[in-house]
């Protein structure tokens, strides 16, 4: 499916209201009702999805992705629009909450299976770096794997020191004492060490 765009949310508080009564429906050969969903970010729609057959009875539930593009202020006046597409598609975007994702019902799927897959890895990486210490100034953090800094050093060993002029916030001290920040340090591997920092 490609994108649907549109220029209200036909009552709808949110993009995400507006999608969970878009997969909440009842017709003659099917029902469907949204039994979770979240929006991650500003952009990426995931439900939940109960698909009950009427020839069956039997329900089943799906994982459904949305790409989200939604502004207010577009010059057109299409200020909502979204591109579904199904788990069995093997979707890109592999942020889901776990909170859908234990709400799946088993499939044999391959494209589904490894978007599952990616989803779980995904949760247990953010899990990984939420739980990494916070350095505090004064410790040492020492980088698995030196990094290259515009000014060209390629550096390991930094102590975290107060932002200047600040009372939040760190920077990260060089034994030449250059200051630098690394805004996704939870990225990196890193341990912490007592301080200070001596020059190797």
């Amino acid at each position: 499916m490609g994108w649907l765009f549109m220029r209200n949310l036909e009552g709808h508080a949110t993009p995400k209201a507006y999608l969970d009564d878009q997969f909440t429906f009842a017709r003659a050969e099917v029902q469907c009702r949204v039994l979770a969903s979240a929006m991650v970010g500003t952009r990426t729609y995931y439900a939940a999805v109960e698909q009950v057959m009427s020839a069956t009875g039997a329900p089943e539930v799906c994982g459904v992705v949305c790409l989200v593009r939604y502004n207010r202020r577009d010059l057109e006046g299409y200020i909502f629009g979204y591109k579904e597409m199904s788990e069995h598609a093997g979707p890109c975007e592999a942020t889901c909450p776990t909170k859908v994702l234990d709400l799946l019902s088993p499939t044999d799927n391959a494209n589904a299976l490894g978007w599952r897959a990616r989803c779980r890895a995904n949760i247990a990486q953010r899990r990984a770096r939420q739980s990494k210490p916070v350095p505090r100034p004064g410790q040492i953090v020492v980088l698995a794997q030196p990094l290259l800094f515009r000014d060209g050093a390629t550096l390991a060993r930094f102590e975290a020191v107060r932002r200047p002029g600040r009372t939040r916030g760190l920077v990260y001290r060089s034994a030449e004492g250059v200051l630098y920040a690394i805004p996704h340090l939870k990225v990196c591997d890193y341990i912490i060490e007592p301080g200070p920092l001596v020059g190797e």
